[in-house]
């Protein structure tokens, strides 16, 4: 019975203990501004002698410190005195919010525009933004002289447009932050608005158009602009897409190619990638026709579990950085087999590279480890990388005009780019299956042709593959 209760005891030390330290870490995140927290804003914009003037409203701030990151271009940022507590958490420096318990805070700032507004016009980043926060929800004013004629687009729904005698106004919003405002001159305007989309043309949209649009597939439920310009000169961001025609197609796949770069982080990462991942998250092929490759590469090569677990995968990416590296570990464990398929489709600049298991074990020729040795499976066959193994067995091995020729002192070959037949000291032998295989810019000789033809022994273990050559036989 003591003992039980001395380890009771010695138990509720431990979980106090570790509920101090995690509270202690949890204090310090709200007074160091590092703890994470979503917030709204009411942003007011007035265009005025080649600048925006901007009054920015945050809402629902934490009880914590609160870092401020400002536009590159902003000047003036400044307290926005909207009644007697909106600035009394902004630091005399005005770079962060105190902690305190005042929800909702106000500063102004200008961003310059040098020359004025000019006809597609991309304002980018010219917002201020919390450190740490998400936006929830946003509303953003805009108000301009009643001579300027033209649209404003920001990515958020449109609320509603006015034309005043003095003054244009229009308000937008919706859920989300916007990072930037577009501005076009002339008579565009938005001509339909779906919980997701608002389209923006000059002309009407054709009625099948706006039918097609009720069944496409997306993402998420963030919403998105489309501009349509034959010759955008600004380029898309997340929550502005620019197409030259309109089409159920063009606008699907811009759409979720869209909202995946802002659900996903992509790290040296080729475009195709994307949309290889889209294609699974939206289980339709989309994008260019290497994606459209690689999709349907992977869908031939899988088994039907190991497609499901693949899919899997794909719609448990969460917010870990993608690259061509990550997926190929991914795709290595659906396989149980190490591959590095996106890794070298993302050095392939035309077509695609084919998908190949590689063998992990070590090369020893004749007892010395080779690294640049290596062991694939391919389509059936276990291929070994006849450029830089044939050498550590005593020949030239090099490509020709009349196909692959490796040349030892009593031995050589000749492989033609034609199936069917070698070479072998200038006789020729008919074959059924190919000693040599060219994968993309490389050539590896089959296993079972490279003891046959070049005289080697194999011997196989768990961590190593041993080529012996016949004279340490």
């Amino acid at each position: 019975m003591k003992f039980a209760m001395s380890f009771f005891s010695i138990l509720v030390l431990v979980v106090s203990g570790a509920l101090f330290f995690q509270y202690q870490a949890y204090s310090s995140d709200l007074e160091t501004g590092n703890g994470s927290f979503h917030y709204s804003q009411e942003i007011e914009i007035v265009y005025r002698e080649n600048s925006l003037d901007i009054r920015h409203h945050f809402k629902n701030l934490p009880n914590q410190k609160v870092k401020i990151k400002w536009p590159e271009q902003a000047t003036n940022p400044t307290c926005f005195i909207d009644n007697e507590n909106s600035c009394n958490r902004l630091s005399d420096e005005v770079s962060y919010f105190a902690k305190g318990d005042t929800k909702s805070q106000s500063v102004s700032y200008i961003i310059p525009i040098d020359g004025g507004l000019q006809d597609k016009m991309l304002l980018q980043n010219i917002f201020a933004t919390l450190t740490n926060g998400d936006v929830s929800y946003s509303v953003i004013h805009i108000s301009t002289d009643s001579k300027t004629v033209g649209q404003w687009i920001t990515g958020l729904p449109l609320v509603g447009q006015q034309q005043l005698s003095l003054v244009n106004y229009t308000m937008f919003s919706g859920n989300g932050a916007a990072k930037d405002l577009y501005w076009q001159a002339g008579q565009i305007k938005a001509q339909e608005q779906t919980p997701v989309l608002t389209i923006y043309a000059q002309q009407p949209i054709a009625k099948d158009f706006l039918k097609s649009l009720e069944n496409l597939k997306f993402l998420n439920d963030e919403h998105i602009a489309i501009i349509q310009e034959k010759n955008p000169v600004a380029q898309h961001d997340e929550r502005l897409l620019f197409l030259p025609t309109l089409t159920q197609q063009a606008v699907e796949q811009e759409v979720i190619l869209s909202q995946i770069h802002s659900q996903y982080t992509f790290e040296n990462s080729p475009a195709w990638l994307a949309e290889v991942v889209a294609s699974y998250l939206v289980k339709d092929s989309i994008g260019s026709e290497k994606t459209k490759a690689i999709v349907k590469t992977l869908k031939d090569y899988m088994t039907e579990s190991q497609q499901l677990a693949w899919q899997e995968a794909m719609d448990n990416l969460g917010a870990e950085t993608i690259s061509p590296a990550t997926m190929d570990t991914l795709l290595s464990t659906v396989l149980n087999a190490k591959t590095s398929y996106f890794q070298l489709n993302a050095t392939q600049e035309k077509g695609t590279y084919p998908l190949l298991l590689e063998d992990e074990r070590s090369v020893y020729v004749d007892g010395l480890h080779k690294k640049d040795v290596h062991v694939i499976l391919y389509e059936g066959q276990v291929l070994y990388s006849a450029d830089t193994l044939l050498p550590y067995l005593g020949y030239t091995a090099e490509e020709g005009k009349n196909g692959y020729y490796v040349n030892g002192d009593n031995r050589t070959f000749r492989f033609p780019k034609e199936s069917g037949f070698y070479v072998f000291n200038q006789r020729r032998y008919s074959t059924i299956s190919d000693p040599i295989t060219k994968i993309v810019d490389h050539y590896y000789v089959e296993e079972a042709w490279l003891q046959r033809l070049f005289l080697v022994e194999l011997q196989k273990s768990d961590g190593r593959i041993q080529v012996l050559t016949q004279e340490q036989e």
